[in-house]
């Protein structure tokens, strides 16, 4: 791929990646973010379907239709929903996914009732100073973290009264910013990064009129978060199973913000090896900056499915992204390594 046009892809990514990111997709509430993938793919002329789960399975035809590939991204995000209106109106939040209290300390936040949207920020309920001794000190738990909502409300009826109830859905604010230096900062980088780069390898797929060597789908996952989003709905000719998600970053990991990470390892135990090497010889013989790497608490949709029976070669890549399930960062670097590498992978041949 040329440098200009190379340069083309990350923009496009970048831009999609931008517009996923402010598509409210808690696990659990998807259909907007998964419409907005349909649409694309429409948009391409390809083939798709939506789950009775609610995933998006898009369907590129090879030359051979008898051993298929599957690669997949989840557009679902961490995310709340209401556990309980207290009595002074403000509302307390049950998780959806697995992060801290403290990393969402402060954020803005929509409250998804059924008939509109509220704006909010969650805090410590001993938020000030000047009132709470033990505002620095107090835990962030689910008794304490709560929702303010920006309506004029004291009290748990006049809550109710918006329409608000237990189980709605809380997402959280992305907060995109793509800097001059490369960098991309937002929440649910995780993993709608990847989701935006296999949309764009689609398009390239369909601008280059690609034959590929195999019938290959890209599923758009729906429940990767809460542990099952990739483990159904996999057609039976399926050979190899690739989960394109997050590198994760910090002490005694080898991957960085700038590169492509091929995972060897993580909760689920052992990813695939003959097909890890092939990623990292592709990695390696197109000069592609990669790291492999182990993720000690970590599983994918490739694990899940592995979990679910299906007798598949899996693997896992995706871009280094830092402070994964809070403030995440990635760079155009890491986007476009992984970007390459699949690009790489979906010409090679199977093991």
């Amino acid at each position: 791929m040329k440098e200009g046009i190379a340069l083309q892809r990350i923009d496009r990514i970048a831009e999609t990646l931008e517009k996923l990111v402010h598509i409210p997709s808690p696990s659990g509430y998807t259909e907007q973010a998964i419409d907005f993938c349909r649409s694309f793919a429409d948009s391409l002329g390809l083939s798709s379907k939506v789950t009775n789960k609610g995933g998006l399975l898009i369907t590129v035809p090879g030359k051979d239709t008898a051993n298929h590939r599957l690669l997949t991204a989840h557009v679902d995000t961490l995310g709340a929903m209401v556990k309980e209106i207290k009595a002074d109106g403000t509302l307390s939040l049950a998780m959806v996914g697995g992060f801290r209290w403290n990393s969402v300390e402060g954020e803005y936040c929509t409250i998804h009732s059924k008939d509109k949207a509220y704006s909010g920020t969650i805090l410590m309920h001993q938020t000030s100073v000047h009132v709470y001794r033990d505002a620095g000190e107090a835990k962030r738990n689910e008794k304490n973290i709560e929702v303010r909502i920006d309506e004029q409300t004291v009290s748990r009826e006049e809550t109710e009264a918006l329409g608000i109830r237990v189980g709605d859905f809380i997402s959280f604010d992305p907060r995109f910013e793509r800097t001059d230096s490369g960098f991309i900062k937002s929440r649910h980088l995780d993993d709608k990064a990847s989701v935006a780069i296999l949309l764009e390898l689609l398009r390239e797929l369909k601008e280059d009129n690609w034959m590929l060597p195999y019938t290959t789908h890209v599923f758009i996952s729906n429940n990767e978060e809460i542990g099952y989003g990739g483990n159904s709905s996999i057609p039976p000719e399926v050979v190899e199973y690739i989960a394109v998600d997050m590198g994760a970053i910090g002490d005694g990991q080898a991957t960085t913000e700038y590169d492509v990470s091929i995972c060897v390892k993580d909760s689920s135990g052992p990813y695939h090896y003959a097909l890890r090497e092939q990623l990292a010889e592709l990695a390696q013989s197109n000069d592609l900056q990669y790291k492999l790497d182990i993720y000690p608490y970590y599983s994918s949709d490739a694990s899940a499915a592995i979990r679910a029976g299906y007798d598949i070669r899996h693997g896992l890549i995706g871009p280094g992204i830092a402070a994964s399930h809070a403030f995440e960062r990635t760079h155009e670097k890491a986007l476009a390594a992984t970007y390459a590498l699949l690009e790489a992978y979906f010409q090679s041949k199977m093991l």
